[in-house]
């Protein structure tokens, strides 16, 4: 078994994300392309986004600090701490309002 503090590692990449031109970070937390499944946490430094782009499968947002917008087309859903967002099946960006984190869950299509 194998132990992840999300706590920890979140508060790192919110560091590395803030210090970054992109003003954004990344860490695969478990799987990978040798998984069907992958968790990613994603820090984003307040003001700056995931481009929009394709979900490669069913997917969903934990916000585990701050404030996002999930955007696709022209429908919007705001995030909280706490809240879950299921990504849709269509073109997406997440924008940070504040500094945030979140765990991207995908489970790839087969």
């Amino acid at each position: 078994m194998q132990k992840v503090t999300l706590t920890a590692l979140a508060r790192h990449q919110l560091e590395i994300a803030r210090n970054a031109a992109s003003g954004r970070s990344g860490h695969t937390v478990f799987g990978g392309h040798e998984h069907l499944m992958r968790q990613t946490m994603v820090a984003l430094r307040a003001g700056s986004s995931l481009q929009e782009h394709e979900s490669p499968g069913d997917a969903t947002v934990h916000v585990l600090q701050g404030r996002v917008n999930l955007v696709a087309g022209e429908v919007r859903w705001n995030g909280l701490a706490g809240d879950l967002l299921i990504i849709p099946d269509a073109r997406h960006s997440l924008e940070a309002v504040e500094d945030s984190v979140v765990l991207l869950t995908v489970a790839k299509q087969i």
